[in-house]
């Protein structure tokens, strides 16, 4: 297995966040926030057939992750954990859900 892929960027997700400071954690409280996701031209033919489907997972780039740590703490706790074990966008490939 070849250890690096080449990430090929197919659109931009635009927020009205742009810090960690301030961000909910969960869209349920984020109530009234206007979010959207731009896909690139070359790329609108991969879209077609999609209006089908109940939802679309999107796979993205924390790239605003300063550098990455196997250990955190998660929001609202005090223990010290893998950073697999959370939620936390402090990763080593950088690579949300």
């Amino acid at each position: 297995m070849e250890a690096y892929q080449k990430l090929i960027p197919i659109g931009i997700i635009h927020s009205p966040y742009s810090k960690a400071e301030g961000t909910p954690i969960q869209s349920a409280y984020a109530e009234g926030a206007e979010d959207s996701i731009e896909i690139l031209p070359e790329f609108w033919d991969g879209l077609s057939d999609l209006d089908g489907f109940e939802c679309v997972w999107l796979i993205y780039f924390f790239d605003r992750t300063a550098y990455p740590r196997l250990k955190v703490i998660p929001f609202r706790d005090i223990i010290e954990r893998g950073v697999f074990a959370t939620r936390a966008p402090s990763r080593p490939n950088f690579i949300g859900f």
